[in-house]
């Protein structure tokens, strides 16, 4: 696998995985709840749905980051830090969506 195709396909899995993390953010169904159908009534399931799509997240970040490819370019400044943090709590949840005309006022 070239240079170029390598950033392709992790720009590809990043991409994936900011989805896939937003979407347990915004509620909606994922590839995980398919895993565990019986889990979706229990309140906690939300959650632990929500730290395994930002652990996946961090992984592919990781890997990327150790391969020298560039993902920051994909993330507002605020969800750069959050990554940086690698630490998932409220604050992450309430204000991962910050929009950029809210970024460029900081």
């Amino acid at each position: 696998m070239g240079t170029q195709s390598m950033e392709v396909y992790f720009e590809e899995k990043l991409l994936a995985a900011k989805t896939q993390f937003e979407r347990t953010i915004d509620c909606k169904h994922t590839e995980f709840d398919d895993l565990y159908p019986y889990m979706s009534e229990q309140p906690q399931f939300f959650w632990y749905k929500r730290y395994v799509a930002w652990q996946e997240l961090l992984t592919v970040v990781g890997i990327a980051a150790d391969l020298e490819i560039e993902w920051k370019k994909h993330f507002l400044t605020k969800q750069v830090s959050y990554i940086e943090a690698k630490i998932l709590d409220a604050k992450v949840l309430d204000d991962w969506y910050e929009t950029k005309e809210e970024e460029i006022e900081l």
